[in-house]
């Protein structure tokens, strides 16, 4: 034969053909070939042992490894500052921003959507309110979530009213001052809400804070940009969903006003407090030292205007910036009237997103 085994005799464990015995092992060493009963059971035991033992080897490692790189992942965003962040996405020096928590994610694509179809998507940071979100975002498209600590209960966030909406709500400012101090341009928007046009245009001049009035009561076309008059309740009603601030003294000045009219009317059950009546009180307070801008209500319309009087809407026809499904609480309100209006976008268009499909 060509091929041998050259080793010490094997005994065949089937058979007492090959007894060995200290005199014979010295003297009676006889060549096993591949191709002979035992040679065939060796070679065989080795295929069975390469084929079955050698796979499962190498599992745990590759599991383990695929552990630890998922793990760094994570911890990257974990680590991932608002710095870093906004330097990533700004663009021309400006950032659109939104605070999200996980109850919110089919509202943030839905807003997404609408955005991308004016083509500033790139512009976008989501502050991720709780870890799950962060996560989500930034698996789908790298970057573009960044959480500011500590992370919030995102089950308590989203009901209008609670505690915990007054906690999501009223971290607001902080990030917007943090952007300005960053030294960026930085656009505020809600979630419920959908872009029909670019809304960049209408941010006329250099104005240090540009805002939209929450009241449904309709303006003439060519009202006035001017803070309005206090109403009732000794202030104004601005809505604070939609927000658009320069890096200059007087944004800054208002944003830490609205942080110390947060403090000084903290939420209790019975006052339910929410941000928006102390955004307006820091307008109110710093209206003569701060260069204020009114956008056009017929752009800019609440919910109570655009979603209640078809008038209104039918003689406006066009003119729509950005839509607010304001005035209505509750998810499954909010989409139905979306999806009533034919502004609920996700159900046909998610590819459209850059989250894609969630």
């Amino acid at each position: 034969m060509s091929s041998f085994l050259h080793q010490r005799p094997i005994q065949n464990p089937f058979s007492n053909a090959y007894p060995v015995s200290p005199r014979s092992s010295s003297t009676s060493q006889r060549p096993i070939s591949i191709f002979s009963p035992t040679g065939l059971i060796i070679l065989l035991s080795l295929m069975v042992i390469l084929g079955v033992f050698v796979p499962w080897s190498g599992m745990p490692v590759a599991t383990f490894s695929n552990s630890k790189k998922a793990s760094s992942s994570l911890s990257k965003w974990r680590d991932y500052t608002l710095a870093e962040a906004a330097s990533f996405v700004a663009k021309n020096g400006t950032l659109i921003i939104c605070a999200v928590s996980q109850p919110y994610l089919p509202f943030l694509n839905n807003w997404l959507i609408s955005i991308t179809r004016q083509k500033h998507q790139e512009k976008v940071l989501v502050i991720a309110e709780d870890y799950a979100t962060l996560y989500k975002v930034n698996e789908k498209w790298p970057g573009h979530a960044v959480l500011v600590p500590p992370a919030i209960d995102s089950q308590t966030a989203h009901k209008f009213g609670s505690q915990g909406f007054f906690n999501f709500t009223s971290r607001r400012p902080q990030h917007l001052l943090k952007i300005l101090e960053l030294g960026y341009n930085v656009m505020y928007n809600d979630v419920d809400m959908v872009w029909l046009r670019d809304p960049f245009p209408y941010l006329e001049g250099n104005h240090d804070v540009y805002f939209t009035d929450d009241m449904v009561a309709v303006k003439a076309l060519n009202h006035s940009h001017d803070l309005p008059p206090p109403g009732k309740k000794g202030r104004t009603y601005i809505c604070s969903c939609m927000i658009f601030l320069r890096p200059k003294d007087g944004a800054k000045l208002v944003m830490k006003k609205w942080i110390e009219e947060l403090q000084a009317q903290p939420w209790s059950k019975a006052k339910k407090a929410n941000d928006q009546p102390a955004f307006n009180w820091a307008l109110n307070k710093t209206a003569g030292l701060v260069d204020l801008y009114l956008l056009p209500q017929a752009a800019f319309p609440t919910g109570g205007l655009y979603f209640k009087n078809q008038t209104w809407v039918q003689q406006t026809k066009g003119m729509h910036v950005i839509i607010h499904n304001n005035y209505i609480t509750g998810f499954e309100k909010k989409i139905k009237r979306f999806q009533d209006y034919g502004l609920w976008l996700v159900d046909d268009h998610a590819l459209d997103s850059p989250l894609g499909r969630l």
